[in-house]
C-alpha cells in the first residue's frame, strides 16, 4: 500500500526528502488571489448552468414542449438537462488538449465566455407558441454549447487551485472551485425565488424565468475581470519552460491511463447522480407539480433548496480542510456513509408535503454530498501525472457526469411515473453510492504526493490496488 506523502510546509517529506512543494511558485497574495479567482469563475459557470436545470424543471415543459402532453413534456424537458451531459466529454477532450500544451488559464477564459453566451441567449428564445419546432431545437443547441463549456471548465479550475496550493492544504485550496457549485445553486435558486414573487403565477411563465438568465451577462464580465488577472498554474509554467508539453496528451493518458479514467469516473458518478435531485431540477418539479402527490407553492421550495445549498457549501468546505487532515481516501469514505443515509431520508421528509421537513431533506442529503464533492479536486489532481493531468481530471469528470447526473432527474420522472412511488428513487440513488464507495476502495491514497514534473515517474505508478 502506497503511503501518504504527507509534508511540512517547508517541503519535506516525512520520510526526510526534501522537495519543493508547488505553492512556493506563488506568492501568499498571489494564492488568495487564485483562491478567490476559481470560486467566483466556477461559482458563474454553475449558476449559468444551474438557472437552466431549474427553469427545466419549472417553466420549460410549458413552455417549449407542451406540444407532447404534461408528463411527456416534463421527460423531454429533463432529458435537455441530460443532453448537455454527452457533449461533456467532447469539451473535456478539447480543453484537455489545450490545457496540457497552452496552459490552464487560456482555458478558463474562453469557457466562461461561452457559457455565459449560451445562457444569456436561452433568455432570448422565443417559445414553442410563437416559433414552433424551432424553439426547442434552439433551447437543445444552446444546452449543448452549455455542456462543452462545462466539460472544460472544472479540469482549469481544479488545477489552478491546487497547483498553486502548499501541499499541506491541496484539500482546502481545491475546495475553492468546489464550492462554486453550491454557490452556483444558491445564487440561481435564490434569482429564481425571487422572481417567483416579483413575477408570480402567469408572468413567471411570460417573462419572469428569462431574467436570471439574462443576468448572466453581468456575472460572466465580473469573472472575466477577475480571472484574467491571476498568473498561470506554477506547474504548467514549469513545464512549458522545460518545453516538455505532451504532444497528445489524449493520446497519452488511455494508452497508460484508462483504467483509471474509469475507476475515478464512477466516484463521481455516484456523488452527482444523488446531487442532481436538486442541481438538476428533479425536487423542485416533483414537489411543485400541481399535478402530483404535493402541490407546493413555487416560491417555498426554490427558497427550501436555495437553503440547502449553504448546507452543501459548508460541508464541502469543511470536507476539503479535513481532507488535509485523515487523506482523501478516509474523508471519501465517510461522505459515502453520510450520503447513503441522506438518500434514504429524503424522500420520506419530502413526501410529507411540508416545506421546513422538504428543506431538512435536501439538508441532509448536501451533508454526505459535501464529504463526497469537498476533496475531489485535489484527489483527482494527485491520481494523474503532471503533463497529462488536465486531460485526466476533465475527461474522468465528464465521463462521470454522465454515468451519474446526466439523466438522474429523467430517469427519477420515469421511475415514479411507472412505480407511483419514489422508493424505486431511492434505491436507485443508494445503487449508485455504493458505486461511488466501491470504486473509492479499489484506489490507494495518494494525498501529498509531488504535483511538478520533476515527479512524473512517481506520479504514473497506477494508483490501483493491484495495477501497476
Amino acid at each position: 500500500m502506497t503511503t501518504p506523502h504527507n509534508s511540512a510546509p517547508d517541503g519535506t517529506t516525512a520520510s526526510g526528502r526534501h522537495f519543493t512543494p508547488t505553492g512556493s511558485f506563488a506568492a501568499q497574495t498571489d494564492r488568495r488571489r487564485v483562491v478567490f479567482a476559481t470560486v467566483v469563475g466556477t461559482t458563474v459557470e454553475w449558476y449559468d448552468f444551474f438557472i437552466y436545470a431549474s427553469a427545466a424543471g419549472l417553466v420549460f415543459g410549458q413552455l417549449f414542449f407542451e406540444p407532447a402532453g404534461p408528463q411527456f413534456a416534463t421527460v423531454l424537458s429533463f432529458l435537455t438537462v441530460g443532453i448537455s451531459f454527452l457533449f461533456r466529454p467532447l469539451g473535456a477532450f478539447i480543453a484537455g488538449h489545450l490545457g496540457d500544451k497552452y496552459g490552464r488559464r487560456l482555458v478558463l477564459m474562453v469557457t466562461l465566455i461561452l457559457m455565459g453566451a449560451a445562457t444569456a441567449l436561452v433568455g432570448l428564445l422565443p417559445t414553442y407558441a410563437a416559433i414552433g419546432a424551432a424553439a426547442p431545437i434552439l433551447l437543445i443547441l444552446l444546452r449543448i454549447l452549455q455542456g462543452i463549456s462545462a466539460g472544460g471548465e472544472w479540469g482549469g479550475a481544479v488545477l489552478m487551485a491546487v497547483e498553486h496550493a502548499p501541499t499541506a492544504r491541496r484539500g482546502l485550496f481545491g475546495a475553492s472551485p468546489q464550492i462554486g457549485v453550491p454557490l452556483g445553486l444558491l445564487l440561481a435558486s435564490g434569482t429564481m425565488a425571487l422572481m417567483a414573487v416579483i413575477a408570480p403565477g402567469d408572468a413567471f411563465l411570460v417573462w419572469g424565468w428569462r431574467v436570471p438568465f439574462l443576468l448572466s451577462v453581468v456575472l460572466i464580465v465580473i469573472g472575466y475581470y477577475i480571472r484574467r488577472r491571476v498568473d498561470e498554474s506554477p506547474v504548467f509554467q514549469e513545464i512549458a519552460a522545460r518545453k516538455e508539453q505532451t504532444r497528445t496528451p489524449i493520446v497519452a493518458l488511455f494508452k497508460r491511463h484508462a483504467l483509471l479514467v474509469v475507476v475515478a469516473a464512477l466516484i463521481f458518478a455516484g456523488n452527482n447522480a444523488v446531487g442532481y435531485m436538486t442541481t438538476g431540477g428533479y425536487i423542485q418539479n416533483y414537489a411543485t407539480n400541481p399535478d402530483g402527490p404535493i402541490g407546493l407553492d413555487r416560491g417555498p421550495v426554490l427558497l427550501a433548496v436555495t437553503g440547502s445549498a449553504v448546507t452543501w457549501l459548508l460541508s464541502t468546505w469543511y470536507a476539503g480542510w479535513l481532507s488535509d487532515r485523515i487523506t482523501r481516501r478516509t474523508t471519501y469514505i465517510v461522505g459515502w456513509v453520510l450520503q447513503l443515509g441522506g438518500v434514504f431520508a429524503l424522500f420520506p421528509l419530502v413526501n410529507t408535503g411540508n416545506v421546513w421537513l422538504l428543506f431538512l431533506g435536501v439538508a441532509l442529503l448536501t451533508i454526505g454530498l459535501g464529504f463526497t464533492y469537498g476533496p475531489q479536486a485535489a484527489y483527482y489532481a494527485e491520481l494523474f501525472p503532471a503533463s497529462i493531468r488536465f486531460s485526466g481530471v476533465s475527461i474522468s469528470y465528464a465521463i462521470g457526469a454522465i454515468l451519474g447526473g446526466a439523466f438522474a432527474p429523467t430517469i427519477a420522472t420515469a421511475l415514479v411515473q411507472a412505480t407511483g412511488s419514489t422508493f424505486a428513487v431511492t434505491l436507485y440513488l443508494a445503487g449508485m453510492t455504493l458505486v461511488g464507495l466501491v470504486a473509492t476502495l479499489l484506489l490507494r491514497d495518494r494525498s501529498g504526493i509531488p504535483l511538478g514534473p520533476d515527479h512524473e515517474a512517481e506520479q504514473a505508478l497506477s494508483p490501483i490496488y493491484g495495477v501497476r
